[in-house]
């Protein structure tokens, strides 16, 4: 009878076990999923881990990839740590926390003894509007060694990256003393015409790229759950920003990149404060607000065309129309195939460039510097959407042509 007993307890014991491991795995299985939800957005995980696996093998070009990533990584390490308190000028509102830039392609009236106000030259970018008086030199810096050093620490390891990216992180959004206030109420302001204008925006276009960079930092257990609800704040509140201030307002009405960019960028924060409803819907919208407006029957981008980097600034739009259509295959809606009243569409974009990969001095449009060089840029984006939107013919045709050091190898991989 004791014996019995005794084979009861135990085998309760083991059911009661059990059900706890079972319960205690599918709560691990929950807390994997929360952790690579955004992840799995921003990136195809499982090319990924084909990457890590080729880098193990010492395969090429992901190891030389790989190295030079870590080389710039190392030399991210001993970078200073930046803020927006180190700018020389302050801002109207004489808080230094808050952003300020000078529209690039603004220089001094030289028929004015004193400048004022300054005039226009595209393309042509003025040194004044990139020193230390400004934040664009410092925000770009900071953002850039975070990227960097939160891939490198993905695909290494090494703690030494992830510590000096949420150093970076903390200083540039967070702590108190240094943080940059979540506006722009003063980016590319113009001196003796404004404080500050819509087009501050896109010198932000790389917050996609940046949230992306974090979520792989989280993914490898390399950011902590304060911070990164820290960071989430910040970008919650700059996007009701975005979304509220004229300046947010007028930026989302510009027919051109800067359009398309601002839906690049309020999606991937979306997607990084988990709000699918509100991503699906801006996804929907681009087929009437982006495409239908801005690509011909032949898939030209007129006002990019009218530009005097045309090829380039051409180019800079089709990448943000290509992340949105590779957000928009994350959640089931075909952006990259939708085609306007006109035929116009994101794969007409790219049918359009086609003939000029080959011949680039056919190009009628003005570009200025070398017109080989900028559609080196473009054959770059062929391999990138070749990778991201599984079009295997751009993979097949143009991985060739993509620098073997550069990082996007290691990110959006070409099998």
């Amino acid at each position: 009878m004791r014996n019995k007993k005794l084979i009861g307890c135990v085998t309760c014991l083991i059911a009661l076990l059990f059900f706890q491991c079972k319960e205690t795995a599918a709560q691990n299985v929950q807390l994997a999923s929360d952790n690579e939800r955004a992840a799995q957005v921003f990136f195809n995980l499982q090319d990924l881990e084909k990457v890590e696996g080729a880098i193990r093998n010492n395969e090429e070009p992901y190891l030389n990839a790989f190295n030079s990533l870590i080389e710039k990584a190392e030399v991210a390490l001993q970078s200073p740590v930046r803020s927006v308190m180190d700018k020389t000028q302050t801002p109207p509102s004489g808080n230094k926390h808050d952003y300020m830039s000078i529209g690039p392609y603004w220089w001094p009236d030289s028929t004015k003894n004193d400048g004022l106000p300054w005039i226009r030259k595209d393309g042509k970018v003025n040194p004044l509007t990139r020193g230390n008086n400004v934040d664009q030199p410092a925000k770009t810096e900071t953002y850039n060694n975070i990227i960097l050093l939160s891939y490198a620490y993905f695909f290494s390891g090494d703690k030494r990256f992830a510590e000096k990216a949420n150093q970076l992180i903390s200083t540039w959004f967070i702590d108190s003393e240094t943080r940059m206030n979540p506006n722009l109420n003063y980016g590319q302001s113009i001196p003796g015409r404004t404080d500050g204008r819509c087009y501050g925006l896109i010198e932000f276009a790389s917050t996609a790229n940046l949230l992306a960079a974090v979520e792989l930092l989280k993914v490898r257990g390399g950011i902590s759950p304060e911070r990164y609800k820290d960071l989430q704040n910040w970008y919650a509140d700059f996007l009701n920003w975005m979304e509220t201030d004229e300046l947010g307002i007028e930026e989302k009405t510009r027919k051109n990149n800067h359009g398309t960019w601002y839906d690049v960028q309020r999606v991937s924060t979306l997607i990084f404060l988990n709000k699918t409803e509100e991503v699906k819907t801006i996804l929907e919208s681009v087929k009437s607000t982006r495409i239908d407006t801005q690509i011909e029957s032949d898939g030209s981008q007129p006002h990019e065309l009218d530009r005097t980097k045309s090829v380039s600034y051409s180019t800079m739009n089709l990448k943000a129309f290509t992340l949105l259509a590779f957000y928009g295959k994350k959640y089931g809606i075909d952006l990259f195939n939708y085609e306007n009243l006109t035929g116009g569409s994101i794969a007409q974009a790219y049918k359009y460039f086609r003939p000029y990969l080959a011949d680039a001095e056919t190009w009628k449009h003005k570009q200025l510097g070398s017109i080989p060089n900028a559609f080196s840029n473009t054959k770059q984006l062929f391999a990138f959407a070749g990778s991201k939107l599984d079009i295997n013919n751009y993979c097949g045709e143009f991985s060739a042509d993509r620098d073997k050091s550069d990082t996007d190898i290691l990110l959006n991989p070409c099998f």
